[in-house]
């Protein structure tokens, strides 16, 4: 399979990982919109909200609670948008929820690096 997702989740690509259990794994986007998009993903390859179980969906926005605090604590972001594609506009058609910080004054966009060392400090 030819999947970066699962590419991602078999440590073939590396990811600054925020998040990882049995089921799902959560990382900052390589190409964010805002600093601290987050992604969210199955471990197990579903290709879309039609695709995936109800237990590993549920899992999957109980975890997204988790993370949207994480982001509003550590990054003081103003709001946070979910969002789940399908089809066409679903570029990587692995299931993934984005997690995007939003921020009322022009924040720049910093470099993927810096955002994880500020979300990982105690």
């Amino acid at each position: 399979m030819n999947c970066i997702f699962c590419k991602i989740i078999n440590g073939e690509i590396p990811c600054y990982k925020l998040y990882e259990d049995d089921t799902i794994l959560a990382f900052l986007d390589i190409n964010p919109d805002s600093n601290g998009h987050t992604l969210l993903i199955p471990k197990k390859h579903y290709t879309d909200i039609m695709d995936i179980d109800n237990e590993t969906l549920m899992h999957i926005f109980d975890v997204a609670r988790e993370i949207k605090t994480k982001l509003e604590n550590k990054l003081h972001c103003d709001g946070i948008t979910f969002i789940q594609n399908n089809g066409d506009v679903q570029e990587v058609k692995h299931y993934h929820l984005h997690i995007k910080p939003y921020y009322n004054k022009n924040s720049h966009l910093q470099p993927v690096e810096d955002v994880f060392e500020k979300l990982a400090k105690n």
